[in-house]
């Protein structure tokens, strides 16, 4: 078995046949009492249960400091090749471009009674972000460091924390310090887990608390930072990675394949699933899935996510093709059609919009420049990608002119009475000349 094949000629044909989807992934008791423990030792014992936890869990013979001193970080990045630098400052510069465009200003009007009202746009005081280790360290997620770390220096945040889980030797690699030291971020921490949340969130002796945690992590990441919102900002509530491809008769059947594949090998719990009006592409797809399975270094994770939660649909027109989209709200969506521009309008729900054969999902982690943290598991119905909004505040502006306030303060007063609230009345009647 590749992944499951299904045909719908509505949009309720897709309702009763989607229930494999619903519980793609479940947050157990057991996982967030557990979590609940580790928020509480960090708060009670600080450093000492982050040593504990990052000996238990990434590096047995751990031994502080936490922190990696500028000299470290520098001396690692010297260590990456001319090339790879170069690599690191191209991409860092397409995403930086593109968030420049999502700057707010602050505004200010004036009516004609002179009262001025506005909004005031502030980046947080200091930002946490979390880079995964990948695959004990060997895989090193430049792309999360950047894509969380510049959208939070272009909002104009002055402190900027990196964590990251140490290797099983104790240190962290160079590529991500050398993505760092690029970026002329110099706070970086040995740590990871859901105790590195809870650092973030209320500090240690060597972690200074943040105003915003922000970056990607397993089930226990996920559910610290939802334990600890409020307290602190966090960028959203993600899941394991996802991709949903229409394609008509112009996709072709091989890069089709190529790019479920390149989702599937994430995670097991990953989900790739094409959405298809031609039907030679639906009966084709998943043999050429198969095909590349086989010398994927990564076949096993993709094989196990492919079964578990990858599909062909076969859909009977693009106006069902679009439901099922729109139903999903997938964190990635391609649409690799004749005309995929005339398609736009109509999708609703999508953490990120891949428009076309030459925009494969993958340009869009690493290269093109838009966030590639996104939101997953349907909620795009309701939330964005990271971006410089993550990182800012918007506080009011009100200057009330003397004929404005003295010309509604009866109005005020009786609607603060309306709400029993005698004393805001007064506050404004005492007011009254």
């Amino acid at each position: 078995m590749t992944c499951r094949s299904i045909s719908v000629n509505s949009k309720e044909d897709w309702d009763s046949a989607s229930f494999w989807l619903k519980d793609r992934v479940h947050t157990s008791a057991n996982v967030e009492t557990a979590v609940k423990e580790i928020l509480a030792a960090v708060q009670e014992k600080g450093d000492a249960a982050l040593i504990d936890y990052t000996t238990s869990f990434d590096c047995a013979d751990f031994t502080p400091p936490i922190q990696i001193s500028e000299h470290d970080i520098a001396y690692a990045a010297a260590k990456v090749t001319a090339k790879e630098r170069d690599l690191i400052y191209r991409a860092a510069d397409n995403i930086r471009s593109f968030h420049e465009h999502q700057k707010e200003n602050s505004w200010i009007t004036t009516s004609a009674d002179g009262t001025i009202l506005g909004q005031r746009i502030i980046p947080v005081d200091a930002a946490g972000l979390y880079v995964p280790g990948g695959q004990g360290g060997n895989t090193p997620l430049i792309s999360t460091l950047l894509m969380s770390a510049i959208p939070a220096q272009t909002a104009g945040v002055g402190r900027i924390a990196i964590c990251t889980p140490p290797r099983k030797d104790g240190t962290i690699n160079s590529h991500l310090l050398a993505a760092a030291h690029i970026l002329n971020i110099n706070e970086v921490y040995r740590v990871g887990g859901a105790w590195r949340i809870a650092a973030l969130a209320f500090g240690t002796e060597s972690i200074a608390p943040v105003d915003v945690i922000a970056g990607p992590g397993n089930i226990y990441v996920t559910t610290a930072k939802r334990l600890v919102q409020g307290k602190v900002g966090i960028d959203m509530i993600a899941g394991p990675s996802e991709v949903l491809i229409i394609a008509d008769g112009s996709a072709d059947v091989a890069t089709l394949a190529a790019d479920m594949l390149s989702q599937s090998e994430h995670d097991p719990l990953a989900a790739a699933i094409c959405v298809t009006t031609d039907k030679y592409i639906a009966e084709d797809l998943p043999r050429e899935l198969q095909h590349q399975l086989v010398d994927l270094p990564r076949a096993a994770i993709a094989q196990k996510s492919l079964d578990d939660w990858g599909a062909v649909i076969y859909a009977s027109s693009m106006s069902v093709a679009l439901e099922v989209a729109n139903s999903i709200a997938p964190e990635h969506l391609e649409l690799y059609t004749r005309d995929p521009w005339s398609l736009l309008s109509y999708i609703k729900h999508a953490g990120a919009i891949f428009l076309g054969g030459n925009s494969p999902e993958p340009l869009g982690d690493y290269y093109a420049g838009p966030n590639h943290v996104l939101p997953t598991m349907g909620t795009a119905r309701f939330s964005s990608a990271l971006s410089v909004q993550t990182f800012t505040k918007k506080s009011s502006i009100i200057a009330a002119s003397r004929s404005f306030l003295q010309s509604n303060i009866a109005n005020v007063a009786a609607l603060a009475r309306i709400e029993g609230l005698e004393a805001h009345a007064r506050a404004l009647e005492i007011r009254k000349r």
